[in-house]
């Protein structure tokens, strides 16, 4: 359980006194137990998965937002946050294998152009969840599908 396993290594950053890695595990415990708060239930595997991509799609909003505003500093913490988030996720698909399952899906639906698109991300969402972030997936299906209209 991802709880359990973020608590055993706060204890340990605390131990090694890793101020930068301990404040970014209490954040993800913080935001397990609000999401716990909102189900009024414990938060399994998948939908802490879930949302430990979206604080990672949201640190990656700020890295951009602190860069253009000259806040280096701000954007390496944010940097490191990432890190610590993303060792409590699955092993990411590469862009050629998330193309693949896209090939295999645009034949399995008969997809034709870009009109496809909802039906196309519906099925490889299943297909990839927790282990691609959507823009990703977007970006590849609408990459894919433009090459069927050419």
């Amino acid at each position: 359980m991802f709880k359990d396993r973020i608590s055993q290594d706060i204890k340990a950053a605390m131990k090694a006194k890793d101020a930068p890695r301990l404040s970014a595990l209490r954040m993800i415990m913080a935001e397990l137990q609000v999401k716990e708060k909102e189900k009024g239930l414990a938060v399994d595997d998948s939908t802490a998965i879930l949302l430990l991509q979206s604080m990672i799609r949201k640190r990656r909003e700020a890295i951009e937002q602190f860069r253009t505003g000259g806040r280096e500093d701000l954007a390496q913490r944010e940097e490191h946050e990432i890190s610590v988030i993303q060792v409590y996720l699955p092993e990411q698909l590469t862009d050629d294998e998330i193309r693949s399952h896209t090939q295999a899906a645009i034949t399995e639906l008969g997809a034709r152009g870009p009109q496809d698109m909802g039906k196309l991300m519906g099925v490889l969402m299943k297909r990839v969840s927790g282990k691609a972030d959507g823009g990703s997936v977007s970006r590849i299906v609408k990459e894919e599908l433009q090459k069927l209209q050419a």
